[in-house]
């Protein structure tokens, strides 16, 4: 897998970009080798792939993590639209505790964005119709299911204003950062 890769100032993202190799037909691009990711240093095993279809833009899902022993490492891409991709830090210990970084996803600029067990991950899609798959490194397990409310104002996340067109019921009633105890330590 030929890649351009990007770390961030929260230690474990990174943003993980695909060649496409292009001719009169289309393109070719090879969008996961742990070969070349055990190289960048994930490590992962990644156990299922999901693939979800926002039809609004402006529909906002998260921010969610799962307990351990089930938590969850993502690999995260966007196949068709585009979204704003949305981490926050909830590792204990951590000098960047309740900071987040954000990051567009979409099938134009073909990136991935890794995201280790730790952070609370949600999304917005800028676009409509908006597709996006992900690895998780865990399967998914209902009672370790957790998040935090996406709009919290400690978060400063800067959402688009359009964002929130389309929220689940359950995501509206997550708690605040403040009123959660973390489960993850910094390493």
């Amino acid at each position: 897998m030929t890649c351009t890769v990007k770390d961030f100032p929260l230690a474990g993202l990174k943003l993980i970009t695909p060649k496409k190799f292009g001719d009169n037909r289309g393109f070719f691009s090879e969008t996961y080798n742990a070969q070349t990711l055990a190289e960048l240093g994930i490590r992962e095993r990644f156990v299922q792939d999901n693939h979800s279809l926002s039809v609004e833009k402006g529909t906002v899902r998260g921010m969610h993590f799962q307990h351990p022993p089930h938590a969850q490492a993502k690999l995260v891409r966007v196949s068709r639209g585009s979204i704003l991709d949305v981490v926050v830090d909830i590792r204990r210990g951590s000098p960047t505790y309740g900071q987040h970084a954000a990051v567009e996803l979409s099938a134009e600029n073909w990136s991935q964005f890794y995201i280790p067990a730790g952070f609370a991950h949600g999304f917005c899609t800028t676009s409509p119709n908006t597709e996006m798959q992900y690895k998780v490194s865990e399967y998914y397990a209902p009672a370790s299911d957790a998040g935090i409310l996406w709009d919290d104002l400690a978060l400063g996340i800067a959402w688009p204003d359009f964002a929130g067109a389309q929220m689940s019921a359950k995501d509206l009633a997550l708690p605040r950062l403040a009123d959660i105890d973390t489960p993850f330590l910094y390493a």
